[in-house]
């Protein structure tokens, strides 16, 4: 996913703890507080008659068999449309090389929501291993979103890896690092959007200088993220779950990301 992380030992400001905790707890306050809207198209999607339970199974086997294709075409196809505008073929391609081969998988359950979107459960068999995942799939079939359990990573590992994907241009890539709540709010256009804003101020991303928990309790962990541009360096704070997905982000000129 992008570039390789520096050397977490230099570039932090030093902060009181109590200040942190504050911060802490006001941030995943605001995550769990705020209420969410569903980006037009999926509120259209709402008069649309969800999949029936083997036609999710069948469009979550065809997007699998994609990836274990590394048909970077063939997937691109399979995105929703508010998935393509921040993607291409070419782009989609070069993540599916970076991937380890997946080599079988096994579809667990399928739920459907309010929304007509059916969520497929997976486990995913690959070269590295087994991780389990869920593909929203709207009713045409298409990808709306994706996460994988990542609970056996550590926290600072996934919030590197976030802006790692921002940094390069993959927005769906960092996108399926969020909840699944959280990607309701944040569409990869809105997430694009908000690093391009940044970046006008900041001036253009440079390097990740530095990784650091501050905060961990059984609410989820606050991860800060030191981040040089040319202009300036400065914070993104990252909130986790206790299941390893990001459920809040604060841009040091925007306010919280929802």
């Amino acid at each position: 996913m992008g570039h390789n992380g520096s050397d977490f030992g230099l570039g932090l400001p030093v902060l009181k703890r109590s200040a942190m905790a504050k911060a802490a707890a006001a941030l995943l306050a605001c995550t769990a507080i705020t209420p969410f809207t569903l980006p037009a198209a999926a509120q259209s999607s709402r008069v649309a008659r969800p999949l029936s339970e083997a036609a999710a199974q069948q469009a979550a086997d065809q997007i699998l068999e994609a990836v274990r294709q590394r048909d970077g075409a063939l997937r691109y196809s399979q995105f929703s449309k508010a998935l393509q505008t921040t993607s291409s073929p070419s782009m989609v391609q070069g993540t599916l090389d970076q991937l380890p081969q997946l080599e079988s998988w096994t579809i667990q359950s399928v739920r459907t929501g309010l929304s007509g979107n059916s969520s497929v459960e997976v486990l995913l068999q690959s070269e590295n291993g087994s991780r389990e995942a869920t593909l929203v799939i709207n009713p045409q079939g298409r990808l709306v979103a994706q996460l994988f359990n990542v609970s056996d990573k550590d926290s600072t590992k996934v919030a590197r890896a976030f802006i790692d994907a921002v940094s390069d241009g993959q927005f769906i890539s960092a996108r399926s690092l969020l909840a699944l709540d959280l990607q309701k709010e944040i569409s990869p256009q809105k997430l694009q959007n908000k690093w391009l804003r940044l970046q006008q101020t900041t001036g253009n991303f440079q390097a990740i200088e530095k990784v650091m928990e501050a905060e961990h309790g059984s609410n989820g962990s606050l991860v800060l993220v030191t981040v040089r541009f040319n202009r300036t360096t400065d914070n993104i704070f990252v909130i986790l779950n206790p299941a390893g997905q990001i459920t809040g982000l604060d841009f040091p000129i925007d306010g919280a990301v929802r």
